[in-house]
């Protein structure tokens, strides 16, 4: 399943890049360069999406209903 996020990318101290998604609170990351920074950021994207999955199967009643819904969002 594709998902797509805004990342915004903050030059901080160092010259390093601080990297965060943030319609997903918890998805923040740092690289020493823009590249390492996008790498981490899409990692951390993905832990956190594999995290939140597993906590909701596991803590959903046995008798839940899942689905897949597809949303549209406006583009930005």
């Amino acid at each position: 399943m594709r998902h797509e996020f805004r990342v915004v990318y903050t030059p901080i101290e160092d010259g390093w890049f601080l990297a965060q998604a943030p319609e997903l609170p918890g998805a923040v990351t740092q690289g020493q360069t823009l590249d390492e920074a996008r790498a981490m950021i899409k990692e951390a994207i993905e832990l956190l999406l594999e995290t939140y999955r597993e906590n909701a199967e596991r803590d959903a009643p046995g008798n839940a209903v899942w689905e897949t819904l597809a949303v549209e969002t406006p583009a930005l």
